[in-house]
């Protein structure tokens, strides 16, 4: 007895459909009987031959250009766009009532109480954010991402990684003190020994570290920050206006800043490299001809 009637039924009558049916069966051994049979070598390669010549008329998608949810993280753009940052949200701000008076500047206007953020203004500021880690990066400075959300802290991670011995990153908690109080906290001789203050932090929820601004104003550190609507620009020396909850917008954001800073300690790396060249030149007899 069959476990499964409803199965056997069904099998039984498609059969019984099909021996009344004898054109059905005509039909399907006359296409079996058309399709050619692959017998010989060349009738392989002619077969791919054909294939190849329809191959242009199919989709270009492969694996290589697919969009994945992820890319933003693991291999973002080096250069944002006003259609990437509108798809990820970064126009969406806060409750109008709850706008700072100072970032009105950058609010394109209110819909459904919500403040909407002028992206037209974003990108340039972001643009010109990058530009200034180029040159931080170029010039051999430390660079260090603050990012203390959970889900910030895996863009801080990449974003300090791409930068290499340039690049650090807060995911967890700033520690109060860490730039005015560094002897205590590190050490005598590590302060003295090793560079304790960075020459450029990015915070990507600045809200959340306002002790970390209050210690970069004080150390004179330059500090980039995703401001939005509820903040005031003026706490950092280069804001974003953006949205500080989505997690898109800021992996658009931290990826454009650290490939820019990964182009400038390319070019830092290619300068030392140059200079140790002309150093060792200089240094081999007969140089300046004695």
């Amino acid at each position: 007895m069959s476990f499964r009637p409803w199965l056997a039924a069904v099998a039984s009558s498609s059969s019984r459909a099909v021996a009344r049916s004898p054109v059905k069966r005509s039909v399907r051994s006359l296409e079996t009987a058309s399709t050619p049979q692959l017998e010989t070598e060349d009738d392989w390669t002619d077969l791919q031959l054909r294939l190849n010549d329809l191959s242009k008329y199919g989709s270009t998608q492969s694996s290589k250009n697919t969009y994945k949810p992820r890319d933003g993280l693991h291999k973002p753009a080096a250069h944002a766009t006003i259609s990437a940052l509108l798809a990820s949200g970064a126009h969406f701000g806060h409750s109008a009532s709850r706008m700072n008076p100072n970032f009105v500047p950058y609010a394109y206007g209110t819909r459904a109480g919500i403040t909407v953020i002028d992206l037209d203004q974003t990108l340039p500021m972001l643009r010109r954010a990058a530009n200034l880690v180029r040159a931080v990066a170029s010039s051999g400075g430390q660079i260090v991402f603050i990012g203390t959300r959970p889900d910030l802290r895996p863009i801080v991670q990449k974003a300090a990684g791409r930068l290499g011995s340039q690049g650090f990153h807060v995911g967890d908690r700033w520690l109060p003190g860490t730039l005015t109080n560094k002897i205590p906290i590190f050490g005598l001789d590590v302060v003295k020994e090793t560079k304790v203050v960075p020459d450029l932090v990015i915070l990507l929820n600045p809200l959340s570290n306002i002790n970390a601004i209050r210690e970069c104003a004080i150390e004179h550190v330059p500090t980039i920050a995703i401001v939005d609507s509820n903040a005031d620009p003026r706490i950092v020396m280069y804001p974003i206006p953006a949205n500080d909850e989505s997690t898109r917008t800021a992996e658009i954001i931290g990826g454009v800043l650290s490939i820019a800073g990964r182009e400038g300690v390319a070019i830092y790396e290619a300068e030392m490299k140059r200079q140790e060249e002309l150093r060792e030149k200089r240094n081999k007899p007969n140089y300046y001809g004695s």
